[in-house]
């Protein structure tokens, strides 16, 4: 009998917070239907119930879904149209489920590896309400997650015939708020014309009438336009902490009902035009800072491109071509360690992919013609030709290169302090108030309420958070447009901090524009072909030169192509066993006393000669050397030291200078600096140092145009910019002085603004007015001071 009575009263669904018309229970909780319960049976059954701590019914009501419904998710032209990457034991989707509404969804998408075997991973945006989903194919299928994310109220949409995937459509409800508070703002406003003008009381019953339509045009305000900040605020005492929204919330909840409190009793007309001018005010911030972080992300994603190119096949040649210029069914040419700029199909046999990018393993898959190569794969091995499916797409290669695997473990300085600052704002704004409320209740009681409002919203640590951020993605933009390509802004903070700068040598230093080569060794036509074909697979600065400088290839196909870093390439053609690279691994027993980079060659493992190539240092990098000073602190090359002097000459005095390096004695080399409190920053090509790269505090790979650098690498220099590496250090270190002076400026604001405000000089209106102007000052400031400084510093010589 309670039960029923209980079900007569509208019982609200335990999981969802529907009305349940027929209830089902199970331990003691209502159940809208079977597939509400059967939700909680599994969040139940895997410990993961903690979900509905998160928020008072934050389960979505499930719509009826067969096993039927994604059964043809399991074809494999549709898997090949929807899967951002594919492999028998690893593989990745993104889904668009606009029913993730809050924390609690987030919670629940990122523990799906808890509820179902074979998923490994899923990240959530919950901007644009994605969930990227790793999972193992051999475990568990791409319909098998659709239905799990539809069984616990995540309809996934799909549309498998667009060639594009399905994009969220934007977010109106922002918009919609603040017109609902600007109309009900300008009608109070108007309502409230017989108080500001004075009126006689014989018209005190049109007055009466005007308040209460004031009080109904505040109503909307209160309960829609103003409500996130009650439930952000609502949430932070639920969760046992204290965010920026508190004091708004308090600020309006005070207003409002101190209003309505005049009018219900009618001891005032109350202050709803500066409530309701409040909440437009605060919703306009609110839309500006929405806006502005879009614009960042947005110029990120899509004018940050790196500066690679690839062989694409034009008018039967093979021509060099930036990557974002690809368009579909174009044919390419990838080399061996070169990146695949796109979703392709492999033309040739077979070849060896390493998905590091996509997968954060080293581990090269084996596939065959027709089968689908993606974008971020490493090719290791013989060159391969490639037929684009999809244009490419650089947010998308800027997420790969984002990978949290590559990420580097340096926490930012700048961050702790706006952490440690905004747990102690609120709660001093707070007490800030409280003291203000008593002081004014003893001195004039009319005045409590707008004051205290007037503390609580015109104190705001949003320009705090606001300077560091678009600062250093300010400078971000400003490196990409001079051609250094940083992984993301935290690389620009931990810049500023470099105090010691090591380099690789071979591609780093020197490069080989117009190169003289000359070959020692006695050849055939066959065998010099054969070896500029050979040289043509690798992507090592020495072996193009070669490649280019022969410029006829053999007829016959390299079979066992090896690049052994640090070492040389070698491979089979027409039956011999060519060998290209150092002294030892071509079996010399000594080398060339020419003062040049030098490359041995042996045939059928006989040593058969060598070629003397006179590569040229960098025609902008001696005076950037001299103007880095004792920053520069060591040279590392794989080479012979036979181009010691050379180097002496234009490094500074003092710089450590080893040669013979092998990529695990470059990073060994590193590694010590950094236990001796060095803050490093490792400059090489990405081919055999990658390793130092990671290890550096800060990793910049040079490249001149070509598909090669690795992902543990924080930013990509163009070759021909490496003389401005100094000022880019400089420009780095200005950046954490903009950001200090913008704290500055926002404490200044806060300390003037809430001085106003706790000695009655301010109106709730005007600190509304306020409060965004502040984070407004904070972005303009950064944007000019970060613009200015970089003409000063990277025009001028």
């Amino acid at each position: 009998m309670v039960r029923e009575s209980i079900i007569e009263n509208a019982v609200l669904c335990f999981h969802c917070g529907q009305a349940c018309e027929e209830a089902h229970w199970l331990d003691d909780k209502p159940f809208c239907c079977l597939g509400c319960r059967t939700v909680y049976e599994i969040l139940s059954a895997n410990q993961l119930c903690e979900y509905y701590d998160l928020e008072k019914n934050p389960g979505v009501q499930l719509k009826e879904e067969n096993d039927e419904t994604f059964r043809y998710l399991e074809g494999k032209d549709i898997r090949r149209k929807i899967l951002d990457f594919d492999s028998p034991s690893y593989a990745r989707v993104t889904f668009h489920i606009p029913a993730i509404h809050c924390v609690s969804c987030v919670w629940l998408l990122e523990n799906l590896h808890k509820i179902r075997e074979g998923i490994l991973k899923t990240e959530v945006n919950f901007v644009r309400k994605n969930a990227v989903i790793d999972f193992d194919p051999r475990k568990i299928q791409l319909g098998a997650i659709a239905r799990l994310l539809g069984t616990l109220g995540y309809l996934p949409q799909i549309n498998a015939d667009a060639e594009e995937r399905v994009k969220p459509k934007a977010d109106r409800s922002l918009v919609v708020k603040v017109a609902i508070a600007g109309f009900c703002f300008g009608n109070v406003m108007l309502f409230s014309f017989p108080e500001y003008l004075g009126i006689d009381q014989g018209e005190a019953g049109l007055s009466r009438i005007f308040s209460w339509l004031n009080l109904m045009l505040s109503l909307p305000v209160f309960l829609y336009s103003g409500w996130d900040y009650m439930r952000s605020a609502a949430k932070s005492f639920s969760q046992r902490q204290v965010n920026i929204d508190v004091p708004i919330a308090a600020g309006l909840i005070a207003l409002f009902l101190r209003s309505s409190y005049d009018i219900i009793t009618t001891t005032g007309p109350g202050y709803f035009d500066s409530f309701t001018g409040l909440v437009f005010f605060l919703l306009i911030g609110r839309w500006f800072q929405n806006k502005t972080y879009e614009t960042l992300s947005f110029e990120r994603d899509y004018t940050s491109y790196f500066p690679l190119a690839v062989n694409r096949l034009k008018d039967n040649e093979w021509q060099p071509a930036v990557i974002y210029k690809l368009e579909r069914n174009d044919i390419i040419r990838i080399r061996n360690l070169e990146i695949i700029p796109a979703d392709s199909t492999l033309l040739d046999q077979w070849a060896y992919i390493d998905y590091s990018f996509v997968t954060g393993e080293s581990r090269p898959v084996k596939i065959t013609q027709g089968d689908r190569v993606y974008a971020g794969g490493r090719l290791i091995g013989s060159p391969v030709n490639l037929v684009v499916d999809k244009k490419t797409s650089q947010s998308h290669l800027t997420s790969l290169w984002n990978h949290h695997a590559f990420k580097k473990t340096h926490e930012s300085r700048f961050q702790k302090i706006i952490d440690r600052a905004a747990r102690k704002f609120t709660w001093s704004v707070l007490a800030i108030a409280f003291i203000t409320a008593l002081y004014w209740q003893f001195t004039d009681p009319s005045q409590v309420w707008l004051i205290l409002s007037s503390v609580l919203m015109v104190a705001c640590p949003c320009a705090l958070a606001l300077a560091a951020p678009f600062t250093f993605g300010s400078m971000l933009r400003v490196f990409g447009r001079n051609q250094l390509y940083l992984k993301n802004a935290d690389v620009v903070e931990r810049m500023a901090r470099i105090d010691a700068v090591v380099f690789d040598k071979t591609g780093t230093v020197t490069h080989g524009q117009a190169p003289e080569i000359k070959s020692h060794g006695e050849w055939s036509d066959s065998e010099i072909a054969a070896i500029r074909t050979l040289t043509s697979y690798s992507t090592h600065p020495l072996s193009r030169m070669i490649a280019e400088r022969i410029g006829r290839s053999a007829s016959q196909a390299v079979t066992g192509f090896k690049e052994i870093p640090g070492q040389g390439i070698e491979g089979v053609i027409d039956g011999k066993k060519f060998r290209i690279g150092s002294p030892s691994f071509t079996g010399h027993s000594q080398g060339s006393d020419s003062p040049s980079a030098t490359v041995f060659v042996s045939i059928n493992d006989t040593p058969r000669g060598y070629f003397i190539i006179s590569t040229s240092i960098r025609g902008n990098i001696s005076a950037m050397l001299s103007r880095l000073g004792k920053k520069c602190v060591a040279l590392l090359s794989g080479d012979r030291d036979r181009d010691r002097a050379e180097m002496q000459n234009i490094f500074n005095p003092g710089v450590e200078m080893r040669f013979n390096q092998s990529p695990q004695d470059k990073l060994d080399y590193i590694g010590a600096l950094r236990q001796k409190g060095r803050r490093v920053m490792m400059v090489g090509d990405g081919l055999n140092d990658a390793g130092a790269l990671k290890q550096s505090d800060v990793g910049i790979a040079v490249t001149d145009d070509t598909g090669v650098f690795t992902p543990a690498c924080d930013g990509i220099l163009h070759g021909s910019r490496i003389g401005m590496l100094d000022k880019y250090l400089d420009l780095a270190r200005s950046a954490a002085r903009v950001v200090k002076t913008g704290f500055g400026i926002s404490f200044f604001y806060n300390a003037i603004a809430l001085t106003f405000a706790v000695t009655g000089n301010l109106t709730p209106l005007t600190a509304a007015i306020l409060m965004p102007l502040s984070s407004i000052s904070v972005v303009g400031f950064s944007t000019l001071a970060v613009n200015f400084t970089a003409k000063r510093k990277l025009e001028n010589p």
